[in-house]
C-alpha cells in the first residue's frame, strides 16, 4: 500500500501526519525540525511512501536535501496554493495543517516549486556563517564590556533602579545626557529626545500634532523599549506603572507607552541630579 506525508514545518519543531491511499491517517508526530528526526519517522519500513509534502519556507532546502538524500519522494509545495487550500479549515493549528497536507499529496492537489541542488553553493554560503559567527562572537564580547562599564558606574546602576531600565538603556542615557546641569530643569529632557507633541499655529489655525521626534533618536527609542518592558512585561507594581495604565485606559497604548517614555526620561535625570534611587510608591516619592 502507498503512503503519503505531509510535513508543518516550523523554526523548532515539525509536526508530520502520515496517511494511507485510503486517507486515514495513520501516525503523527511532532518532532524537531531536524533532518535526523525526521528520517526517524519518515524511514520506517512500515511505510513505502508515494509522495512527501512540505512547504516551501527558510527551512525548506535543508529538510529538502537531506529527504531527498535519503530516497524519499519529496516535494516542496508553493505557499500560496497549498495556503489557499487549506483555508477550508475550521481551526488553524501546526497538526490540521500537517493532515491537510498529508491529504493533499494523496490527491494530488498541490503546485510543486523547483529546488535546485548545486553543490557549489556550500563555498559562497560558508564564508558568510563564517562571518557570522565572528559577529556573534564579538557581539558578545561588546555586551560584557558594556555590562562591566555599567557595573563600575554608581549613575547607571541608580538609573537601573527604574522599572524597564537595563545597563543598555542607563548607558545610553548617561551618554547622552552626559552633563544634568545643561538641561535648566528635569521637564525639558523630554522635550530635548523628541518626546513631547509639537504644535502648529498659523492664523486661525492652531493645532497639537504628534510627538517632535528632534534630538537624539537612538535616546528616544530606548526610552520608547524601556516604557513598552514597564508597561507590558514588569511583573513587579508601582506608581509609575500604576500611572502608564490609567492613560492607557482613556487614550490608548501606544499613547501611554509615550507618555511614560517621556516621564521616565525626566524621572531620570532627576534621580541623577538628586543622587536618589527609584521610588516604587507614592508615599516613598512624596516623602
Amino acid at each position: 500500500m502507498d503512503y503519503f506525508a505531509g510535513l508543518d514545518v516550523s523554526v523548532k519543531e515539525t509536526s508530520v501526519c502520515i496517511v494511507d491511499g485510503a486517507g486515514k491517517i495513520v501516525r503523527e508526530a511532532r518532532v524537531a525540525s531536524e533532518p535526523e528526526a525526521l528520517l526517524q519517522v519518515l524511514t520506517s519500513t512500515i511505510y513505502r511512501f508515494k509522495r512527501v509534502g512540505l512547504e516551501a519556507g527558510p527551512l525548506s532546502q535543508w529538510l529538502y536535501s537531506a529527504l531527498a538524500e535519503a530516497g524519499l519522494p519529496v516535494i516542496c509545495v508553493e505557499t500560496r496554493h497549498m495556503r489557499a487550500v487549506l483555508k477550508a479549515q475550521i481551526n488553524k493549528t501546526d497538526r490540521n495543517d500537517a493532515r491537510g497536507m498529508a491529504q493533499m499529496m494523496r490527491a494530488g492537489l498541490y503546485r510543486p516549486v523547483h529546488v535546485e541542488n548545486l553543490p557549489d553553493m556550500a563555498v559562497l554560503v560558508e564564508p558568510l556563517l563564517t562571518v557570522r559567527r565572528v559577529l556573534r562572537e564579538q557581539i558578545t564580547v561588546l555586551h560584557r564590556r558594556l555590562l562591566a562599564i555599567v557595573r563600575d558606574d554608581d549613575v547607571c546602576r541608580r538609573l537601573m533602579t527604574v522599572p524597564g531600565v537595563g545597563p543598555v538603556v542607563a548607558l545610553t542615557f548617561r551618554v547622552t545626557v552626559d552633563v544634568p546641569a545643561r538641561f535648566r530643569n528635569s521637564k525639558a529632557v523630554g522635550a530635548v529626545f523628541g518626546l513631547t507633541p509639537s504644535k502648529y499655529q498659523s492664523g486661525e489655525s492652531d493645532r497639537s500634532g504628534g510627538i517632535s521626534r528632534c534630538g537624539d533618536e537612538m535616546m528616544r527609542a530606548m526610552l520608547y523599549e524601556a516604557a513598552q518592558i514597564l508597561l507590558m512585561r514588569s511583573a513587579k507594581w508601582s506608581w509609575l506603572k500604576a500611572w502608564a495604565m490609567k492613560i492607557a485606559r482613556h487614550r490608548g497604548l501606544k499613547k501611554a507607552i509615550v507618555a511614560l517614555a517621556r516621564r521616565l526620561a525626566v524621572i531620570m535625570h532627576r534621580m541623577w541630579v538628586d543622587g536618589t534611587e527609584f521610588r516604587w510608591t507614592r508615599e516613598v516619592a512624596a516623602a
